[in-house]
């Protein structure tokens, strides 16, 4: 197999003219090509790798036979530093590390890789490529003036290796998205969006953090739980406790998460919320997140019903209708008692069956076992509250030896 002509440099006994031959910069073959261009990029990496001025490297490669050398619109730049060798290197590495073209503008994803590579920020890379003779892309101002890891991301289009360029527009879901890959505020990510020159359908505003944060009591995170994403539905409770707390109108508030890129509502939000909605649209019936999340399935849990009874001093029927009217339902098998009882909530608690399942011997003698009552009375029990038990069985009428008075 034949190799292509070794250039006069690569022969030569300065071992600087043996690394400039090298294609790669490694004073080994394969050899630059003396009848091809040299790309200005290569001038500054050689530069950079012998700590020569740019001007001297383009003499000394005319010297070596390479008469094509592109050259910036005015003169070369003064010193290169190591530092800068990663801005210069292009980050699509398809074919291998190559320097960015002089002929096109510097991407965005270039800034950004190459400002989190040496800590920078992005506004000082784009400076530095400009003093380097590049042409560097504007957003609507001016960049940031800050450092951050999350800059990679926040300009990938998606997964498969696509990403934004400047001014491109960012859907307000592909905001979400990107805010939960990176665990943080969607305001944050927006406002940085903007600030990288992306562009998007609503203008960030710190208030948004307060509508997308769901919180949790149990929960030390800053926001106090996480944020709603481009898939989730807001809780009526999150709706209503945010319009107290603000001031803001129930529709504002909608309109702003659909804006955002949230689902609709996951309920109805009333025009005249009642005193007791906040209770018995919490999961622990105290009025505070976390909120109960419609369930499309199973519909809503005795067990909740009965809790936020005694909570609120409602009737069992009275909590239902309330809840179903917030957007809530009840299971057509489902037969609420006239009133709460703490001991149908500890039964409730030890069932895992829904009322689209049946409950079999075995769950009945589980619940018995947990709650100290006899087989037959948890079985009747739960026939009255709606439940089907279809086995053929007779449940004793014993109470567990371990949990026995």
């Amino acid at each position: 197999m034949s190799r292509e002509p070794v250039p006069q440099a690569a022969e030569s006994a300065d071992p600087d003219d043996v690394l400039i031959a090298s294609k790669y910069l490694n004073s080994r073959y394969p050899w630059q090509d003396p009848a091809e261009q040299v790309p200005y990029g290569r001038v500054l990496l050689i530069a950079a790798t012998l700590k020569w001025d740019p001007a001297a490297v383009a003499v000394r490669l005319e010297a070596l036979g390479y008469a094509d050398i592109e050259r910036p619109e005015g003169p070369f730049p003064g010193a290169v530093e190591p530092d800068d060798v990663r801005l210069i290197t292009g980050v699509d590495r398809r074919f291998g590390a190559q320097p960015i073209d002089l002929g096109t503008t510097v991407s965005l994803r270039q800034v950004a890789e190459s400002a989190a590579l040496t800590n920078r920020a992005p506004a000082d890379v784009a400076r530095r490529l400009t003093d380097l003779g590049y042409r560097v892309g504007t957003g609507a101002g001016p960049l940031p003036e800050s450092p951050h890891l999350r800059d990679i991301t926040l300009v990938r289009a998606d997964r498969r290796g696509e990403y934004f360029d400047w001014g491109a527009e960012v859907s307000a879901g592909q905001v979400l998205e990107l805010a939960q890959e990176l665990s943080c505020s969607p305001y944050v990510a927006a406002a940085r969006m903007v600030a990288l020159g992306l562009r998007l359908p609503y203008t960030p505003d710190p208030g948004d953090e307060q509508l997308l944060g769901h919180r949790d009591a149990t929960s030390t995170t800053p926001n106090g739980g996480g944020w709603y994403g481009r898939w989730w539905s807001p809780p009526v409770g999150h709706i209503l406790t945010v319009a107290r707390e603000t001031g803001r109108s129930h529709a504002d508030i909608i309109a702003r998460l659909r804006e955002l890129g949230c689902q609709p509502p996951d309920g109805n939000v009333p025009d005249e919320p009642e005193p007791d909605d906040l209770v018995l649209l919490s999961e622990n019936v105290d009025g505070r997140a976390p909120w109960m999340v419609k369930n499309h399935s199973v519909g809503l849990r005795v067990r909740h019903i009965l809790r936020a009874s005694l909570a609120t001093g409602r009737s069992p029927a009275y909590v239902a209708g309330r809840l179903t009217e917030l957007g809530h339902w009840l299971h057509e098998n489902a037969i609420l008692p006239e009133t709460a009882d703490e001991a149908d909530i500890r039964l409730l608690a030890t069932l895992t069956r829904s009322y689209k399942d049946d409950v079999h011997l075995e769950d009945v003698l589980r619940s018995a076992t947990l709650t100290g009552r006899s087989p037959s009375d948890v079985a009747a029990r739960l026939t009255a509250l709606g439940h089907r038990l279809p086995d053929e069985a007779t449940y004793p009428d014993i109470r567990p030896l371990a949990r026995a008075e």
